[in-house]
């Protein structure tokens, strides 16, 4: 009997359940995966604790990025598949197909083949945060040589894809980050420049770093009042991108900074990429080259054991970690 994960209240990981399950049949439109791999993200945390962008139907499954092999194909989908080592593209809903366990049932319309120099680890560590930020500073931000990119928790799996796809552009990336212990590492990863909002003014340092000219694209997982500062902080006409809510507090329009230079705030999703069918496919096509040429290459914090899936997102909560955080699964 394989193992999943299920929560049957909110609240915090202490609520994840390993439960053994009945072996799931794939759908029409649907394979199963024996899982190798499982990729954590601040998505289900949000999601187990009711704060995310839907709900859970309890006992509700959680997780978006696994990694394995396809053992069986639903109705309507190429036997070819059957054998094929994947990685899972968040193009789902957690609620209705969470991947966390030793067996997974998605679309196959969310499975991207990775390149055979990653190992299951490494490919459970990629479609999230590299198309997270590919979508916002290469698809719709037109990311370029010359450009400053502002990286609000830049430590994250998705802060640190977003370095790698500015210094792939020639952009000047400033890595953003609340305390000084992860700066040495920041620019070890390839930032360009550090802030440390504990000890710095971001304005002052963001207006330093650029010689005044402010910042073109910002991609901001927190909110809150600091997206204040960011909009102080932004060139004529940037973009600040709003694709979390890590703050849990308020977070206003600044008008009276957005409006003399035409900066717009905008909330963005990778389900803009990975639900549209041409979008996702040239996502997938852009990330699988660089890694598969070592421009990219996914930082792996810490690994887990399966049995240790309540531990682990404690340790996501901690806020501790530089990079990915994966379990194996047996």
């Amino acid at each position: 009997m394989p193992k999943i994960v299920r929560f049957h209240q909110i609240g915090g990981p202490e609520n994840l359940k390993l439960e053994e399950s009945e072996p799931q049949k794939p759908g029409k439109g649907e394979v199963r995966i024996r899982v190798e791999a499982a990729g954590l993200n601040r998505a289900e945390s949000m999601f187990y604790r009711g704060r995310y962008v839907e709900e859970p139907i309890l006992p509700s499954r959680l997780g978006y990025e696994v990694a394995g092999v396809v053992e069986e194909v639903g109705e309507g989908v190429d036997a070819n598949w059957i054998g094929k080592r994947v990685a899972t593209v968040p193009a789902f809903s957690q609620a209705h197909h969470g991947t966390l366990g030793e067996q997974a049932v998605v679309p196959v319309t969310a499975l991207g083949e990775y390149p055979p120099n990653l190992t299951p680890v490494q490919a459970a560590a990629i479609w999230m945060q590299y198309v997270t930020a590919y979508g916002a500073l290469v698809h719709v931000g037109g990311v370029k040589a010359g450009d400053f990119v502002s990286i609000p928790a830049a430590s994250s799996s998705v802060g640190l894809a977003a370095l790698q796809i500015a210094a792939d552009a020639g952009a000047t990336s400033i890595a953003v980050t609340r305390t000084a212990n992860k700066r040495a590492e920041l620019l070890t990863l390839g930032a360009h420049h550090v802030i440390v909002t504990e000890d710095e003014d971001y304005v002052a340092r963001v207006k330093e770093i650029t010689a005044g000219k402010g910042v073109r694209l910002t991609f901001d997982p927190v909110g809150g009042p600091f997206v204040q500062k960011l909009a102080e902080a932004a060139a004529r006409g940037g973009i600040i991108f709003e694709y979390g809510w890590l703050s849990g507090q308020p977070t206003p329009f600044p008008l009276m900074e957005a409006l003399p230079k035409a900066v717009s705030i905008r909330g963005y999703s990778l389900m803009e990429i990975t639900l549209n069918p041409a979008l996702a496919e040239e996502a997938k096509k852009y990330i699988y080259e660089r890694l598969s040429d070592g421009r990219f290459a996914p930082r792996i914090a810490k690994t887990f054991p399966f049995a240790q899936t309540v531990e682990a997102y404690r340790y996501l909560e901690s806020n501790e970690q530089v990079g990915k955080i994966v379990l194996t699964v047996p």
